[in-house]
């Protein structure tokens, strides 16, 4: 595949950009050398080769969950500024 002004235009438009005559040549060169480094890639073989799922094998190593000591409802609303009852008071923060 080859780029050609009129395709980098096309592109451009879609893409809602605008180029230069100087910008728009050096933007064909550029896409066109990226394209020659695709073909280059197609040519390597990879028979064989099993696809890349992560870049490393590493596995988070989590801890086992345990029931442990929770604060009564009475120890957390000790220190509350405001309580009603059993909630936290706060201030409406809605009009």
């Amino acid at each position: 595949m080859n780029i050609d002004t009129n395709l980098l235009r096309n592109l451009a438009h879609l893409a809602r950009l605008e180029f230069s005559e100087a910008e728009e040549a050096k933007m064909v060169q550029d896409m066109n050398g990226i394209l020659g480094w695709i073909e280059k890639l197609e040519e390597v073989p990879t028979d064989g080769v099993v696809p890349l799922i992560h870049l490393c094998e590493h596995t988070n190593v989590l801890r086992a969950d345990e029931v442990k000591n929770h604060l009564s409802r009475a120890q957390g609303l000790k220190n509350a500024p405001q309580k009603d009852s059993n909630y936290f008071r706060v201030p409406k923060v809605l009009e």
